[in-house]
């Protein structure tokens, strides 16, 4: 509803510029504006206009560069109404409105900006080579569990993922007791050299979003948050984010079981449904376990990682929960998963997350991103 509070704000304010143009070449009596207004001015009233019901028909659309367009608009119209201040004055509480709504915009299409400059980077380092196809001799050391899982999801015989590009959805809470909040992340892997990027939004209020920014590159993480894009809330990074950043990487294989051949990454079988996955990257070691069911489901990854304080981080339980699973290109993957901390003080479930769509090896996709 706000959204469509906000279009009819844009649209309204636009429609009330006609006045001026109206008034400026005669076309109707205006008598709530006293002071003269010359053609030239008019000009820009019916300019204004349009510019607001411009900005207001590609917000109604969820067109992110709609405040290209509302800015100069409001700019404009705030100088017209310092020009009529008399018969004008009200409409710049709607001015400020869109003032500060549209640079919070701006500042939200700037930092993606920012993440789209450092996944042109990584991909530039970590390009995708010659496509191989995974078969079953080359799995054939591996732990018998993490072979039942590969046959199973159907990785045989599909290409090795190098790349992969996925947009999730989902909600996420910042407190074990915190109201869960709607989340849209997109993220980008590259697989031959460890590294991602996760871009999320997370909206805390009606129009106002947490940006979030995880980053994983050449072995080193940094997560980066702002309140609407603004205002920093955390930018992260040292040994445990760096840490933390590969057990994620290591944790999301859950989605690229064809990369199960990295060769950054040791396997050992625990028992019959779960095997010890262990990767050396950076001069950073993690590991962790992963689990599957009877039918070769993977169902849950547990590690130990680091969890931030403000007394200093400590190093906690750590665990995916698989709750679903489908195809994406006809290989079975998690497709809904859930991410605990296991603390003293009991468990926090802190992200739900679905994954929408999933691509491996997209090449067109490594031009585009968000």
């Amino acid at each position: 509803m706000p959204r469509f509070l906000f279009a009819f704000l844009l649209i309204s304010h636009g429609l009330i510029h006609l006045m001026g143009f109206a008034k400026a070449f005669k076309l109707a009596e205006m008598a709530q504006l006293v002071q003269p207004i010359s053609k030239n001015a008019g000009l820009f009233w019916l300019a204004v206009t349009v510019l607001f019901l411009a900005a207001g028909a590609i917000f109604i659309f969820k067109n992110e560069n709609w405040w290209m367009l509302a800015l100069p608009a409001a700019l404009i119209s705030q100088t017209l109404i310092f020009m009529n201040w008399g018969d004008a004055k009200f409409g710049t509480i709607a001015n400020l409105l869109v003032l500060v709504v549209g640079v919070v915009a701006f500042a939200g299409w700037n930092f993606d900006k920012m993440a789209d400059r450092e996944l042109k980077t990584m991909l530039k380092n970590n390009p995708i080579s010659e496509k191989k196809v995974l078969t079953k001799d080359m799995i054939l050391g591996l732990p018998p569990v993490v072979q039942k899982w590969l046959e199973h999801s159907k990785a045989i015989g599909k290409d090795i993922a190098q790349a992969a590009h996925l947009t999730q959805t989902g909600q996420m809470r910042t407190a074990p007791d915190g109201k869960w909040l709607d989340v849209t992340a997109e993220q980008f892997n590259t697989l031959n050299e460890p590294a991602f990027i996760w871009k999320a939004k997370v909206e805390v209020f009606p129009l106002i979003f947490m940006h979030a920014r995880d980053k994983y590159t050449g072995g080193r993480g940094n997560m980066l948050v702002k309140i609407a894009a603004i205002f920093p809330v955390a930018d992260a990074s040292g040994a445990e984010i760096n840490q933390g950043s590969m057990l994620r990487f290591l944790s999301e294989m859950c989605w690229f079981p064809t990369a199960i051949l990295n060769k950054n990454i040791v396997w050992e079988t625990v028992d019959s449904t779960s095997a010890r996955a262990t990767m050396s990257f950076g001069g950073v070691t993690g590991s962790g376990v992963f689990y599957f069911n009877s039918d070769g489901d993977l169902v849950r990854f547990e590690a130990k990682r680091f969890y931030a304080r403000k007394e200093g981080a400590t190093l906690e339980d750590w665990e995916i929960v698989v709750k679903n699973w489908r195809d994406f290109h006809d290989i079975r993957l998690a497709s809904d998963c859930e991410v605990h901390w296991k603390l003293k003080t009991g468990d926090y479930l802190w992200l739900k997350l679905e994954i929408l769509n999933l691509e491996n090896n997209d090449f067109e996709a490594q031009t585009r991103f968000f």
